[in-house]
């Protein structure tokens, strides 16, 4: 049984039905729930949760049965401040956010894969996780 790292982009393509995003977003999402567990951090809901009113509305949006919860290990949140810090002596722009560097660095540490269609961060920074991406 397979773990799957959910980034909020697919969570939130489903949520909003993206005109572009809906489609692929949701049949990843069916297909590996039905492969194994899908799986979110804190970092993500916290993502997801903007568009919302209550965090009930959240918590709908996001089942614990669908969607199992971890903690970011700490291994993880230090290995995101390494990631951030090369991309930011790299030229990197400081508006850009740091939670991607804390999904991709939870991707890579615990080995999971990672379902997201915006790739670029977590490519250059943390090349050992497996992207599961509309180019893939």
């Amino acid at each position: 049984m397979t773990t799957i790292l959910v980034d909020s982009s697919v969570i939130l393509d489903v949520a909003t039905r993206d005109p572009h995003w809906f489609a692929w977003s949701s049949a990843m999402l069916g297909e590996y729930a039905n492969q194994g567990a899908l799986c979110i951090n804190p970092i993500i809901y916290t993502e997801v949760s903007i568009g919302y009113e209550r965090p009930e509305e959240v918590e709908a949006a996001l089942p614990p049965h669908l969607f199992r919860r971890e903690p970011i290990p700490w291994d993880a949140l230090f290995l995101a401040g390494k990631a951030f810090l090369a991309y930011r002596r790299g030229g990197g722009l400081r508006v850009h956010p740091l939670p991607d560097f804390y999904i991709g660095a939870h991707a890579a540490v615990t080995n999971m894969p990672l379902l997201t269609r915006d790739p670029r961060r977590v490519s250059n920074y943390f090349p050992s996780v497996q992207l599961i991406t509309p180019n893939h």
